[in-house]
């Protein structure tokens, strides 16, 4: 009698369910590589255990140029039996042409906002620095302008008592008017009368 169709299901056992898949992707395994060189065909073989972890195989091709492969191949084949599948692959394209310029737009425009906020701040300081000057020349000015002020003020005060002291040293002193001896007219009017009685005598 020969033996029935085995039925599969999932083994409920941890232990015997990870021995099982060890040996079962060893021959797995070994099977693409089997027909791989006997067949000169590329296989790819990919395989994740419950765990996640990642086994696979390739032929003499690298994975990547086989998937590559199939893509292509499975993209084409899908193409010839919906037309509308281009028309997507074609819009998917667009899109990405589009979603790549607006991404460069972007990076553009805040390139372009962060040199005009530098720019700013740079004129900013800019006037600040500038501002401190003027203040520190005004205050040296304004200095000055009091030194210079003070200067003038003694000189005029200098002058003004010089001034007073010339005009009390050159004032004359007061003295009483001299009298002469004799005024002029009586001295004639003395002779005179000398004079007359000398006639008449």
């Amino acid at each position: 009698m020969g033996r029935g169709p085995v039925q599969l299901r999932r083994i409920e056992n941890k232990i015997n369910r990870q021995v099982t898949f060890s040996k079962r992707r060893n021959g797995l395994l070994k099977k693409a590589h089997e027909i791989s060189v006997l067949c000169d065909a590329e296989v790819a073989l990919i395989v994740f255990s419950t765990k996640g972890k990642l086994y696979e195989y390739s032929s003499h091709s690298s994975m990547e140029g086989i998937l590559g492969r199939y893509q292509r191949y499975s993209f084409e084949e899908r193409a010839v039996l919906d037309p509308s599948i281009e028309d997507q692959a074609n819009w998917g394209d667009e899109y990405v042409r589009l979603k790549s310029k607006l991404d460069a737009l972007q990076k553009s425009q805040s390139f372009v906002f962060l040199v005009q906020n530098q720019l700013m701040f740079d004129s900013i300081s800019e006037l600040q620095k500038k501002e401190k000057a003027l203040t520190d020349q005004n205050g040296v000015l304004q200095k000055l302008m009091e030194a210079e002020k003070e200067k003038n003020n003694a000189l005029m005060n200098a002058h003004l008592r010089e001034q007073q002291n010339g005009a009390s040293t050159s004032s004359p002193s007061l003295s009483p008017p001299m009298v002469p001896d004799s005024m002029p007219t009586l001295n004639i009017g003395y002779h005179a009368s000398t004079e007359f009685i000398t006639a008449h005598n």
